[in-house]
């Protein structure tokens, strides 16, 4: 499965900027591995630090929009229904419920930075009908920091990367 991992984001890095915001959009890889991997990229030279970044926050917003689209037309029944295929449970949407019930619009803000809570918070935003605007700009200013931090981990690895790579396999 780590063969097949490595060989799709290598698939992508042809694509640059845009290999990295397709793969952030659709997710085929946790932003966790892709983005750490991009900033090791960037201390390779293959990549400019603030234009992955950038590439990477438009990935991590629009990915979302997907969500909040089910949650917007689909609605609970049938994110109940089908939400298994794109590993939502009902606990997670129960939670996100919870979540944006207590805190309101902010949560498409403060919700990415709470793992677990970080993708499906997406669907009660839409859910609840959230202007598509406001959910949009939440999401990039929140996708924006995470985005850096995990870039600027990835550069930092970048002379122990092979190194980091070990260490996982033991």
């Amino acid at each position: 499965m780590e063969e097949l991992i490595l060989s799709l984001i290598e698939f992508l890095k042809q694509f640059s900027y845009f290999g990295l915001i397709i793969a952030l959009t659709f997710e085929f890889v946790p932003a966790e591995l892709v983005l750490p991997l991009a900033g090791f990229w960037v201390y390779e030279g293959d990549m400019n630090y603030w234009l992955a970044v950038f590439a990477g926050t438009l990935g991590g917003t629009f990915g979302p929009l997907t969500l909040y689209a089910l949650g917007r037309y689909g609605g609970r029944p049938f994110l109940l229904k089908y939400g298994k295929y794109v590993f939502i449970k009902e606990k997670e949407i129960d939670a996100a419920d919870r979540f944006f019930g207590k805190y309101g619009a902010g949560v498409a803000f403060f919700g990415r930075f709470l793992p677990g809570v970080r993708t499906t918070i997406s669907v009660p935003c839409g859910m609840a009908k959230m202007n598509v605007w406001v959910f949009s700009i939440y999401t990039f200013l929140a996708m924006f920091p995470i985005t850096a931090f995990y870039i600027y981990l990835g550069k930092q690895f970048g002379p122990q990367w092979k190194d980091v790579g070990a260490k996982a396999e033991e």
